[in-house]
């Protein structure tokens, strides 16, 4: 294996949380985070029994009932600890634009149970201390300790950054420092990794929260380890007395880890579990300039993106394994697509373009937030899809709560720190990669620059962008010109400014000393597009999809009755945009389609050609559907 570069300096980094405050779309969407979902997160794991599972000062809750995929009888949930360490980082998202006391004492209250839980050497899991004690690191494979770890880590350091409180970062510091311990490669250490990859994330994140190397050191230490031979998950379960060929999953591409990561090119296993591993390593690519990961990561990328991503950013269309099958496998009524794995997509994104601007990554970020994520959370902030199939007959609806709550606070979290996604820093520029209207505070060698960003995007493509620099100074703007956007237009400060030499990897570069009051209005055209499905995907044959801007649309039985299937658009047929007040103003199509008509007493298959009659049929966006009255759905619609 090529060592990788000693260089510890960064390209692009995301700004903090409290750097950006955002308006407009995604700040409609964060008031009803703060108002309603954070509580929402932290109420319904309580009531789980999370709390109850996490204090050493209440009842021990023991094991009770069936766990579903094991063999064990339990109630409580080995993976809880992740889901309160995503709901923390929510709700800490949401303190960093309102203060709310009461939230923040109900988040102290869970810390401090956290803080009775630690164990002396540091170690911190409330299942292998309370639930199943003496057992710690015995199964990494399939009992996500590390992955645990991860979630409460990254809660802590969103915790800091909006409160400036240092308990919990303290609390997570001092496990971190425990594992750098346990794992590495001296004597005596572990060579593991988790099963469920996310904690190479986290420790990446906590090193630089609190400057500490040595966790991004080790965030290394477990990319570089997994899928090395001898294989450490077939150690482990000899050494528990396990036969290591008795795995219910049958091969490591489950957790990609049948192989060493800079061997991998294809995405394979668990969808979540992949992206949040080709994240870390994106991440590790970038803190370290390792170069040698990079051909890895854009194979992956490559094959995801060109043979088994959904239109709506969404992957995975199995839930036997919650992940990948075959090339092309992209079924609509039965696709999986978990809320998480978008989710886990857009971090694995912005990460790559932590090795600079590239719309490759940009554009699938967006596509995948906008569409296969924000799917997820319903409109109130209160009810959640797990699944996102693009097709329903009506029986498809979000749920107020799951056995395996993983998707609420992840697209909680999301939400709510998309400032951060916006924005990529460097010593000698600044990229902005999603159009989200509201004011970034980011500090440049130079001295501070404001950029204030306003825009209705994605009702339409206007884009205005004032520059505040504290003093006069010379870097780099780079802005995103997605590859939709034929046409778009640019000026500076009023003067209309040439693309055509100023575009790298799709993103208009543009260096100069920039003065406070220099102004860039970009305008971004935004037609109706018909994508058509490449002719390996057997179920989009004579079928389109509409797409205006990043957003997916789709049919649903409240605008145009039911059969959906029945509606055929024309190829040629006039489309219009239209706001909508009953979905909160939101742009929908109108389309001229027709539709079939046929004789309910003909028999189910006929040599008659059915009737037709012309009609126009309403689309809305996909992340809108199923916020009104239960029916049908569908995204991909039959041509004439």
């Amino acid at each position: 294996m090529t060592e990788p570069s000693s260089s510890t300096s960064a390209r692009f980094r995301p700004p903090a949380i409290h750097q950006v405050k955002v308006e407009g779309f995604f700040g409609t969407w964060i008031e009803t985070l703060a108002a309603t979902t954070v509580h929402t997160l932290l109420d319904r794991c309580i009531q789980a029994g999370m709390l109850d599972q996490i204090d050493p000062a209440r009842p021990n809750p023991g094991l009770r009932i069936p766990f579903q995929g094991g063999n064990s009888t339990v109630s409580t949930q080995m993976f809880w600890d992740s889901d309160f360490g995503k709901s923390i980082e929510a709700a800490s998202y949401t303190l960093a634009r309102h203060p709310d006391p009461a939230l923040e004492a109900k988040i102290d209250e869970i810390i401090d149970a956290y803080a009775r839980l630690q164990a002396e050497d540091g170690y911190l899991n409330s299942w292998y201390l309370r639930i199943e004690p003496g057992k710690r690191w015995t199964n990494l494979r399939d009992c996500h300790e590390l992955y645990n770890a991860g979630h409460l880590m990254e809660g802590a350091v969103a915790y800091f950054h909006a409160t400036g409180k240092r308990r919990f970062l303290d609390i997570m510091a001092r496990y971190a420092d425990y594992l750098c311990s346990i794992f590495g490669t001296g004597a005596g250490q572990m060579r593991g990794y988790c099963g469920h990859p996310e904690v190479e994330l986290a420790l990446v994140k906590l090193g630089r929260a609190t400057g500490e190397q040595r966790y991004i050191d080790l965030a290394r230490f477990f990319i570089d380890q997994r899928g090395q031979a001898p294989h450490y998950y077939d150690a482990e379960a000899a050494q528990r007395g396990d036969d290591p060929k008795d795995y219910y999953f049958g091969s490591y591409e489950y957790s990609q880890s049948h192989e060493p990561v800079r061997d991998q090119r294809r995405v394979v296993g668990h969808a979540v579990r992949a992206a949040y591993l080709y994240a870390g390593m994106a991440d590790v690519a970038t803190e370290f300039a390792d170069h040698t990961l990079t051909p890895a990561l854009g194979a992956l990328w490559d094959h995801l993106t060109k043979k088994n991503l959904y239109v709506t950013g969404g992957f995975g269309p199995s839930a036997h394994n919650e992940g990948l099958t075959f090339d092309y496998d992209l079924p609509n009524a039965t696709a999986y697509a978990e809320t998480c794995a978008a989710v886990a997509l857009v971090f694995w994104a912005s990460r790559m373009l932590g090795l600079g601007p590239n719309r490759r990554y940009a554009d699938i970020m967006e596509r995948a937030l906008y569409n296969g994520a924000l799917v997820g959370l319903s409109r109130d902030g209160t009810r959640f899809f797990y699944d996102n199939p693009l097709e329903s007959r009506g029986a498809h609806h979000r749920w107020i709560w799951h056995h395996c709550p993983c998707c609420p606070p992840n697209i909680a979290r999301l939400i709510a720190s998309i400032g951060t996604y916006a924005y990529g820093l460097a010593d000698d520029g600044i990229a902005i990669h999603l159009y989200v209207a509201g004011e970034a505070s980011l500090a440049l060698p130079g001295g501070p620059v404001r950029v204030r960003l306003e825009t209705r995007y994605p009702e339409d493509g206007q884009i205005a962008i004032t520059l505040l620099p504290e003093i006069p100074q010379t870097f780099t703007l780079s802005l995103r010109l997605p590859e939709w956007a034929q046409g778009a237009t640019l000026t500076l400060n009023g003067e209309p400014a040439a693309l055509t030499d100023q575009v790298q990897d799709g993103y208009i570069q543009l260096r100069r000393q920039w003065q406070a009051g220099d102004r860039l209005e970009l305008d971004l055209a935004m037609p109706v597009r018909r994508l058509h499905a490449a002719p390996e995907v057997g179920a989009n044959q004579g079928r389109v999809t509409l797409m205006r801007g990043p957003l997916v649309y789709c049919l649903e039985e409240q605008d145009n009755g039911p059969a959906l299937n029945s509606i055929r658009l024309n190829s040629s047929g006039l489309m219009r945009c239209d706001a909508v007040d009953e979905l909160g103003g939101i742009v929908t199509l109108a389309v001229e389609a027709v539709r079939e008509r046929p004789d309910k007493e003909e028999d189910l298959y006929t040599t008659n050609a059915k009737d037709a009659a012309p009609v126009t049929v309403r689309a809305i966006p996909y992340y809108a559907w199923d916020n009104r009255m239960p029916g049908e759905m569908l995204v991909w619609l039959r041509e004439c």
